[in-house]
């Protein structure tokens, strides 16, 4: 591969910067049929190009034990309805190596990406409601919401450790590891962002809902969602833009997953059973 001239560089980097500063629209591409049931989270995994979509199944309860993972090409199609079943609520997910994570009720289950087999389940003491999972794949920290106690755990290694409690979480649920930082969302519309080392929080900005889902679109902007059914573009001054609302017609916007070479976000629909396609434009 040839090293990019300086003009080539420079027209990347204009390119880029002149997407983040444009206001953004959202293009509909494509919406699966209705056979996932309750899909909570999407997954956008560059090396298998392929969408992990998280399937509660049914309502969000510790009775629920019938949850499910599906695979979902990036046209749409579903290509394997359970990649790995019998999961008790499932909801965020991340990947760490060859290992895919995602939480269920009080618990984090440990699949493995080549088979969907669960290898481990690990047990967070006292856990009340499960949510989002973050992964600092550098450092290999898993980070876990509890969003019916207003907790951050981590965990390494299996083991789990307690980081945050009560403010100024107010029942946290979407997480991402970004440059370093932990961006959090919480119950009452704050996307927070933590420093690991210090704990030290900042509010980044603000929406009128809790934060469900995070993605980055670089450049310390994001795409944040309200399970209620809104969208919004957080611009890197905190600033922030409505740009879709479901709400009237009763379609959420659950944990959101992106792919940055199309621009195309992901939107799970809750208990309207599709995850939705878009163009970021």
């Amino acid at each position: 591969m040839k090293p990019l001239t300086y003009a080539a560089l420079t027209g990347l980097l204009l390119s880029t910067t002149q997407l983040l500063a444009q206001k953004l629209t959202l293009k509909p591409s494509w919406e699966t049929d209705t056979t996932l049931r309750t899909p909570e989270c999407v997954l956008f995994d560059p090396a298998s190009k392929v969408l992990f979509v998280s399937c509660i199944n049914g309502s969000p309860k510790l009775e629920n034990k019938s949850s499910y993972i599906a695979k979902v090409g990036l046209d749409g199609k579903v290509m394997q309805m359970k990649f790995t079943d019998n999961l008790n609520s499932t909801k965020g997910m991340g990947i760490l190596g060859d290992k895919l994570y995602v939480t269920e009720m009080n618990q984090v289950a440990e699949i493995a990406l080549t088979t969907g087999k669960i290898v481990n389940r690990y047990p967070i003491d006292g856990a009340k409601f499960l949510n989002d999972i973050a992964i600092d794949t550098k450092n290999g920290i898993i980070y876990v919401t509890d969003s019916g106690d207003s907790k951050l755990w981590s965990l390494t290694q299996g083991n789990a450790t307690l980081v945050m409690a009560s403010t100024p979480l107010k029942g946290p649920n979407g997480l991402l590891f970004d440059d370093g930082q932990l961006l959090i969302g919480n119950g009452d519309g704050a996307l927070l962002s933590m420093n690991p080392t210090t704990k030290k929080v900042d509010i980044l900005s603000k929406v009128t809902g809790g934060i469900d889902g995070i993605v980055s679109l670089g450049g310390k902007q994001y795409m944040v969602t309200e399970w209620g059914g809104k969208v919004w573009h957080i611009r890197a001054d905190g600033t922030n833009e409505l740009l879709s609302d479901t709400s009237a017609g009763k379609i959420n916007s659950a944990d959101i997953g992106y792919n940055p070479a199309t621009q195309t976000l992901f939107v799970p629909t809750f208990y309207h059973n599709t995850v939705k396609a878009f163009s970021l434009k």
